[in-house]
């Protein structure tokens, strides 16, 4: 097959979608998922019409998206804004293809991106954002996944550490505000805790709990992000913070440390402390410590390097910080921060606006330029 071919056709048949009222986004992903199946396809059975056959494609793809699409978010609205305790019902369909999705046959990388397309409903965009990789590398990534599993039955589920991965992405995504999924993430991870003993997705049901009880006071009147430090915590749900800690004790005490515990712990300790002033960052750097170790992840030294300038002083946070790459989002946010603690107002200013023009998010971006603003008044006056 010809796929200079399909290069040719990609922009005519996006456009022709969009104008038959497709946002831009959409229209890409059933494009893409159209040219899939296109290459699976046409080696045996060459339309005599490619164009009007991608067309035909893409636009069942389009559909299929936003009925999908429809069928998530009448789930989501069947579930309060904060989720009951206790175990989840007996049956879940969703979770169940959650772990259909984490077929045998793909990549631990590849399944949960899948996942998150398919079932989790994120766009490739926001996708890639939580990889912290390239929209198109993470678009490559989810049409390799497509053609795996193309042919073969989806029968055989994947284990459970996959679908905590999903679980966990979907609700960053969720508690980020960009589509409201947080709710539904804790619903499903409930349900998977009451069938699974796993002291993990205890820990990660446990994460889920202590972040979402901070959510009323994460964001002000006027829409604006709240830093943690700043919040009202009188506006934090005592009950989940209360109900979190219960199931994060029972899974530390069976001596199995994982990823999602050590989270949960550094949220513990945010929610005990009854002032930011009151925050236990000692302990919190070696929770860090912790996560570190278990995962080498650099966004957990990213939040190490917070840490260890509210333990040891901002000059120890920007020690550590300058060992990791000055690439990864939210390095500038982070330096700027820690160089205003130390005083230097000048640097700080322009580092928050740097931060602002790469922000992941419109709320996130508002918040850094309100803060250079802030200082560059400081300066002026």
């Amino acid at each position: 097959m010809d796929e200079s071919l399909l290069r040719t056709l990609t922009p005519a048949v996006l456009a022709v979608l969009v104008r038959r009222g497709a946002d831009f986004a959409a229209a890409e992903d059933a494009v893409q998922d159209a040219l899939v199946e296109a290459v699976r396809v046409w080696p045996a059975d060459m339309p005599r019409d490619p164009k009007g056959w991608l067309v035909t494609a893409a636009w069942r793809k389009f559909l299929d998206a936003v009925r999908a699409d429809t069928s998530r978010r009448h789930r989501e609205v069947r579930v309060d804004r904060e989720p009951a305790p206790g175990p989840g019902e007996a049956a879940d369909d969703t979770l169940q293809l959650y772990f259909l999705c984490a077929h045998p046959a793909l990549t631990p990388a590849s399944a949960v991106a899948l996942t998150l397309r398919a079932v989790g409903g994120l766009t490739t965009r926001q996708i890639a954002q939580a990889y912290l990789v390239p929209e198109a590398t993470m678009a490559q990534r989810i049409s390799r996944a497509k053609r795996t599993v193309s042919d073969v039955r989806l029968n055989r589920p994947g284990d459970v550490a996959t679908v905590l991965r999903v679980l966990y992405l979907v609700f960053n995504e969720g508690y980020s505000g960009d589509v409201d999924l947080a709710a539904e993430a804790i619903r499903l991870t409930r349900h998977l805790a009451a069938r699974t003993d796993h002291e993990e997705v205890a820990g990660l049901l446990a994460l889920m709990l202590l972040h979402h009880a901070r959510r009323p006071a994460r964001t002000g009147a006027d829409g604006g992000l709240v830093p943690l430090a700043e919040q009202d915590r009188g506006l934090w749900n005592t009950r989940l913070i209360a109900e979190g800690v219960d199931i994060l004790q029972a899974a530390l005490a069976r001596d199995r440390l994982g990823e999602f515990q050590a989270q949960a712990a550094v949220a513990a300790l945010h929610a005990d402390a009854r002032s930011a002033d009151e925050t236990d960052w000692v302990q919190i750097v070696e929770w860090y410590d912790e996560l570190v170790r278990l995962t080498g992840n650099p966004v957990a030294r990213l939040n190490r390097a917070v840490a260890v300038g509210e333990a040891d002083g901002p000059r120890a946070g920007l020690t550590a910080l300058a060992q990791l790459d000055p690439s990864l989002p939210r390095h500038t946010a982070v330096a700027a921060y820690l160089h205003e603690r130390d005083g230097d107002l000048v640097t700080a200013a322009r580092l928050y606006a740097e931060a602002a023009r790469s922000a992941p998010s419109l709320p996130e971006r508002d918040h850094l330029t309100r803060q250079a603003a802030r200082l560059n008044a400081e300066l002026r006056g």
